[in-house]
C-alpha cells in the first residue's frame, strides 16, 4: 500500500516507468508486444494507472516514440554544440549520430523496433515531421544540395543496416563511410569554395 501511496505522489515518476517499460518491450519483442496488459504488469501499476497517464495503447507507443526523438534530437545538439564549424554542423552531427545508432552495434533488435517504426504510418509521421523541422531550423547552415546528398548517404547506409537478412550479413565500412561523408560537409563551406555563404 506504502508503493501505491507513493507512486500517487509521483506521477512523473510513474509516467516515466511506463514509458521505459513499454520502450523496453518495444525494443526486445517488437511494437507489438507494447500491449496495455503487458506494460501495466512490467511497470508494477494497474491498467487504471497507465491509462491517467496515456489515453490509449496508441497512445503509449506514441510517448515511446516521441521520447526516442527527444533522445535523438539530445544527441544531435550535442554533436553540434561540439562542433566550431557553423556550415554543414548540423548534417556532421547528423551523420555522426545515424551511423553510431546503437542499432548499428547491438543486434537485430533496434532494427526490429526501427523497421516497426517506420511500417506504422502515424510513428512514420512523426519521425518525418520531425526531420522537417529540424532541417528548417538548419536551412541557413545545412540547406545546401550538397548536404542534403550527404544526409541522404547517411540514410541510405543505415537503412541498408536495417534490412540485411541476417545480422552476420555484410554492412558497409561504417567508420570509413561517417568519415568520408563528414569530409564532404567540409569541403562545401564557403572557405573551400570561395562562396560568399555566411
Amino acid at each position: 500500500m506504502a508503493t501505491a501511496y507513493h507512486r500517487k505522489k509521483q506521477p512523473e515518476f510513474v509516467r516515466r516507468t511506463l514509458l521505459d517499460c513499454a520502450a523496453k518491450l518495444a525494443l526486445e519483442q517488437g511494437l507489438a508486444a507494447v500491449t496495455v496488459q503487458g506494460v501495466c504488469k512490467a511497470a508494477g501499476v494497474t491498467k487504471g494507472a497507465l491509462f491517467h497517464h496515456f489515453a490509449s495503447k496508441q497512445a503509449l507507443v506514441e510517448g515511446v516514440v516521441s521520447d526516442l526523438i527527444k533522445q535523438l534530437d539530445a544527441e544531435i545538439d550535442a554533436a553540434m554544440a561540439r562542433d566550431p564549424e557553423p556550415y554543414g554542423r548540423y548534417t556532421r552531427a547528423y551523420v555522426d549520430i545515424t551511423l553510431h545508432d546503437p542499432m548499428m552495434t547491438h543486434g537485430s533488435q533496434w532494427a526490429a523496433l526501427h523497421i516497426s517504426i517506420l511500417a506504422e504510418p502515424a510513428l512514420r509521421r512523426m519521425v518525418s515531421d520531425w526531420f522537417a523541422e529540424r532541417l528548417r531550423r538548419h536551412d541557413d547552415t545545412d540547406g545546401g544540395a550538397d548536404l542534403e546528398f550527404v544526409r541522404l548517404a547517411a540514410d541510405g547506409a543505415w537503412l541498408a543496416y536495417l534490412v540485411r537478412e541476417k545480422p552476420s550479413d555484410p554492412v558497409p565500412a561504417l567508420d570509413a563511410l561517417r568519415e568520408r561523408l563528414v569530409a564532404m560537409t567540409l569541403a562545401g563551406r564557403p572557405e573551400a569554395t570561395g562562396d560568399d555563404r555566411a
